[in-house]
């Protein structure tokens, strides 16, 4: 079958001197892709992945952002990044090294594979900087389909910025009156995720300035479109969506990858609609190719056939970009044909010079071992322990951190029976390269500005004599009513607005503060959570609402893969301070059990993450989250909004303390370390077991990231020398997550005279009703015997059996 390559003809002129800067770009990122894939063989590269095949598409996108404008895109994206001037060559090269450091690679310090770019948004103080005044890079991600809900909530902010006058004294750093665009890009086999299509969904709702951009080619990996997509198209699979005379949604655009006049106008188009109109766009480009198939961890033709094959050959941009430059008069193929030929010499001089420059910065440490090496050398005179050591050191071509630090701890093995000065400096010089390594690739896990929560002091409730007392849900419509004052802060979840949240906790904010502030959401977890990530990477401060927990797990590779390491992908350079507020713990029912502590805490490493028992203590935790720059998720008590509280005469000061527990009641014989709902029915224990004559000290820990900064928990069991770690996860869950930070990290296990124990949920869903709760969750009768039992195996005379 003959393939027809007929260019668009729009009637515009092109600028002679733009084209050819454009065909030089297109020809060095090819280059630059080429050579990635040979570095990986070489084994001076870990992995690689690029963007040939995508040159001509991603110029024209490149050429229709201004300044102030977003990219969220994905891992192909190089030339996109060039050509607006957030990416350089030799960046491009430090990352696919993996060099750890911000002045090499700015975009993560090598903490991401190459192509996933990132520009610093934050200085070294963990400021914000300005955002107009750049092309910005929404950092980049490999998790198909993800880039598009943060993308979305980038665009959301423009929005809010354009119809919001308050937001004017806040807009300098983030907005330029609404007027920006957010583009992204995704795979077109990645347009069969949800979450992809639901922020299709999600845009059209909005209408917001976005502009989702899909690189066709036909492939997912090595399955091809028709068992990928309705039709194999994404733009004939989405025709519902495009917008009408008489109702509103999306723009569609299709445009062959190698036709540059189209592509030209395709984007100009897709642009001025998205920043004039708000009118969301789409622009499939079909017919991409990949000439070195999907990445270096394989071939492509192994799957691709000999026609498709021919096809890639035939449709290549770049061939067809040098065909057309030709017919248009603006320059001629030997002259193409010499800028081909520099941009591979280019390429490879980029990439010598950030291997040298990685391979300089290991050089440093690895000549200080040497040196100490060579002293335990002289002043042992053992050869025979250092020179195998050595030997294995000086057989790798390219020795990296790793290689020294195994060296250096090799070495001190050796010479455990040596005590000289040598072996000291050893260990001196071993210690500080691994802080140096843990400051190269285990820093910025949480905020180190200013503005950290962990800064913030704890400002705890204040009652009258006779307090007056009120449902849990009247506290926190209090406090938020105070909290949306501030116009960086906004709500949005499923019925928030309208009937002020399922629990009331809203009631009337809509009606005083307007619906961009109190913002009713369709059903669509994933796109919610985008919106707050990306208005949030913006300077907003959004609390975003889950309307029970267990659906969490929606959006939740949202929240692990993007949100909650985000900063530390970054090495600092970006953040995203959103609030998550959901509901659980005491829930009836297999869907609504709302207490998989465990897998939440250990997926979202990199957020603030509070348990606070009542809404007294949630509004505290709120406050001290919205004072500070990290992301937080707040998880309510459902069975308290309705439960009487002491209403605090201070109640819009409360501030609680990352990570500080509280003592609710001291006691001498026994800890109970448990959180949350717990709380009450550990209370309740603690009365009945005070009436058998033992004294339990309870201890709320409030917050589970972080935990228990100061130990206090450590000095409880000093005194009580017995503790039970209770909660309602499932076994093996938080509660043995408590016992291995108060007996391994705080060093407890000394400290016991009987052996640490944990009650937890039985190993499955709670089934329904009220009994469903009795017998699958930990309850009064359960805290009680546990406790009994551990006091009677220490003192059986003293605590008779009761069951047996």
């Amino acid at each position: 079958m003959t393939h027809s390559y007929s260019f668009s003809n729009p009637g515009i002129t092109f600028d002679p001197n733009q084209v050819m800067d454009n065909y030089r770009l297109a020809a060095l990122s090819r280059a630059c892709s080429l050579l990635v894939r040979k570095e990986v063989f070489s084994g001076r590269a870990k992995f690689g992945i690029y963007g040939d095949g995508k040159e001509l598409c991603q110029i024209a996108l490149a050429n229709s952002m201004q300044r102030g404008d977003y990219i969220s895109g994905y891992y192909r994206d190089q030339t996109i990044g060039v050509a607006i001037g957030d990416l350089t060559w030799p960046q491009y090269f430090a990352q696919l090294y993996g060099h750890p450091d911000i002045q090499f690679d700015p975009h993560s310090g090598g903490r991401q594979m190459n192509n996933h770019h990132a520009t610093r948004w934050l200085d070294a103080q963990g400021e914000w900087l300005n955002q107009t005044e750049t092309y910005n890079n929404v950092a980049g991600i490999s998790s198909t389909g993800a880039q598009t809900p943060r993308a979305l909530g980038v665009a959301y902010a423009s929005k809010m910025y354009k119809e919001r006058p308050d937001l004017e004294p806040y807009s300098a750093l983030f907005s330029k009156g609404g007027q920006e665009v957010c583009f992204t890009t995704i795979g077109d086999a990645s347009t069969s995720e949800g979450m992809f299509l639901e922020c299709i969904n999600a845009a059209g709702v909005l209408q917001i300035p976005i502009v989702f951009s899909v690189w066709d080619d036909g492939y997912g990996i090595s399955v091809p479109i028709e068992f990928q997509t309705t039709k194999s198209s994404i733009s004939k699979a989405l025709a519902g969506y495009q917008r009408t005379e008489t109702e509103k949604g999306i723009e569609i655009f299709q445009v062959k990858a190698w036709d540059y006049p189209g592509l030209v106008v395709a984007y100009q188009q897709a642009a001025r609609l998205a920043r004039e109109e708000y009118v969301p766009c789409l622009v499939h480009v079909i017919e991409c190719t990949q000439p070195q198939g999907h990445s270096a961890s394989g071939s492509h033709e192994r799957y691709k056939s000999a026609e498709r094959l021919q096809f890639e050959s035939d449709a290549d941009c770049n061939v067809r970009f040098r065909e057309w430059i030709i017919q248009a008069g603006i320059s001629d193929e030997s002259t193409l044909l010499a800028i081909d030929e520099e941009a591979f010499k280019e390429a490879r001089r980029y990439q010598k010079e950030a291997f040298a420059a990685y391979m300089a910065s290991i050089e440093v440490d690895k000549k200080g071992f040497l040196r100490i090496a060579k002293n335990l050398y002289d002043s042992t005179n053992e050869p025979g322990l250092i020179e195998p050591i050595l030997e294995e050191l000086n057989q790798l071509s390219y020795p990296i951190f790793s290689d020294l630090v195994r060296a250096g701890r090799k070495t001190l093995r050796a010479f455990r029976f040596f005590q000289g000065p040598a072996v000291k400096l050893l260990r001196h010089w071993l210690e500080e390269l691994e802080t140096k390594n843990h400051r190269r690739f285990s820093s910025h896990q949480m905020s180190e500005s200013a503005q950290s929560p962990m800064h913030i002091k704890g400002v705890k409730a204040e009652y009258d004599k006779e307090p007056v007392l009120v449902d849990g849900r009247e506290i926190l419509n209090k406090s938020f009513a105070q909290f949306l004052t501030d116009p960086r802060v906004f709500i949005l979840g499923e019925d928030v607005g309208k009937i002020g949240d399922v629990n009331q906790t809203l009631a009337g904010l809509q009606e005083i503060f307007g619906p961009l502030k109190v913002t009713d959401t369709g059903i669509r977890e994933v796109s919610i959570v985008g919106q707050g990530i990306g208005a949030s990477m913006r300077g907003l401060r959004p609390i975003v609402e889950i309307q029970y927990l267990d659906y969490i797990f929606y959006p939740f590779p949202i929240l692990s893969d993007d949100w909650a390491c985000l900063h530390y992908r970054t090495a600092g350079g970006q953040k995203a301070p959103m609030i998550l507020r959901t509901r659980g713990h005491r829930l009836e029912g297999i869907w609504h059990s709302g207490s998989p502590m465990a897998v939440l805490i250990n997926g979202l490493r990199g957020v603030h993450f509070c348990v606070p028992r009542d809404m007294t203590q949630a509004a505290g935790m709120y406050r001290t989250l919205l004072a500070g720059d990290d992301p937080g998720v707040v998880v309510e008590c459902l069975n308290g909004y309705r439960l009487k509280e002491p209403m605090p005469n201070n109640l819009l000061a409360i501030q609680v303390e990352l990570g500080v527990p509280e003592i609710l009641r001291e006691g001498n014989d026994l800890t109970i370390v448990t959180y949350g709902s717990m709380c009450r029915i550990v209370m309740e224990a603690a009365n009945c077991l005070a009436d058998m004559g033992i004294s339990v000290e309870v201890i709320d820990v409030q917050t589970l990231l972080p935990f228990d900064r100061y130990h206090l928990i450590l000095t409880s069991i000093q005194k009580t020398q017995r503790v039970l770690f209770a909660d309602e996860d499932m076994p093996g869950g938080t509660s043995a997550y408590m016992m291995q930070e108060v007996l391994d990290k705080q060093g407890a296990f000394s400290w016991l005279d009987s052996p640490a124990r944990c009650l937890a949920a039985m190993p499955h869903r709670p089934a329904y009703s009220s009994d469903g709760d009795y017998f699958s969750k930990p309850n009064v009768e359960n805290v009680v015997d546990t406790v009994y039992e551990m006091m009677r195996e220490a003192d059986p005379s003293s605590y008779p059996a009761i069951y047996f």
